[in-house]
């Protein structure tokens, strides 16, 4: 059975990408990145939660701190003076969320650690419907991070993939639930860390992913606006 590392934020769409990998016959390594974020133990309980689910042995589970990310700012995700901005789904412009380069820093440490146990593949739970926002979400700058683990790596043999890019939140769903992916051991908010605000960015997407596909959501929320 190959080896794939996933990242596990805890949220929807990893959730689902960890299902994935495992219907794609891979033996699982979940790896969670703590980058100094407002809703960081939630996201962490979230992270053992799924892993406990897929049964992932300690040993193959890795958290990792970046709290230098919070210390440099630049994201209401980080920096508690920039406040969470509520949600504006026509928005086109990166939002207050957004947190500089992130994913370049979490896409590293996976491939560190996917040389030290010879996994063959890094799954992401990247979202291109996403990328108007976030331009580490486009499938561009994946291609691009291929090339430089293919050119930065001993064997250059891993691979990023990501199996939910070009997939709509509605899409995401309706996958998880054919596939009997946990999704109430996820979270999504961006406020909140007792329970999901229902008003930022992230609730505001998976909200209406789950109103249209039909699915009642299964976590608890302060506010649950109709977003179709």
């Amino acid at each position: 059975m190959s080896r794939a590392i996933v990242l596990a934020s805890g949220g929807m769409d990893s959730c689902v990408t960890t299902a994935l990998a495992k219907a794609d016959g891979h033996d699982l390594c979940l790896l969670h990145v703590n980058y100094g974020q407002r809703t960081e133990r939630k996201e962490a309980n979230a992270f053992h939660a799924l892993a406990d689910h897929y049964a992932v042995p300690p040993k193959q589970r890795f958290i990792c701190s970046i709290a230098h990310l919070s210390a440099i700012g630049g994201s209401s995700l980080t920096d508690s003076r920039i406040p969470v901005s509520d949600a504006d789904l026509e928005n086109t412009e990166i939002p207050t969320s957004y947190v500089p380069f992130r994913n370049a820093h979490f896409l590293s440490i996976a491939t560190s650690w996917a040389e030290v146990n010879e996994a063959e593949a890094i799954y992401i739970g990247a979202v291109y419907e996403d990328s108007s926002g976030y331009p580490d979400c486009r499938p561009e700058y994946y291609a691009a991070f291929n090339e430089l683990i293919r050119l930065g790596t001993a064997e250059g043999n891993i691979r990023i993939i990501t199996p939910i890019i070009y997939l709509k939140k509605e899409e995401i769903i309706r996958k998880g639930v054919e596939l009997n992916a946990p999704l109430h051991l996820t979270w999504s908010c961006y406020k909140s860390e007792d329970v999901a605000c229902g008003v930022c960015d992230s609730c505001a997407l998976r909200l209406r992913g789950f109103q249209r596909a039909g699915v009642e959501d299964p976590i608890s929320y302060a506010t649950r606006p109709s977003y179709l």
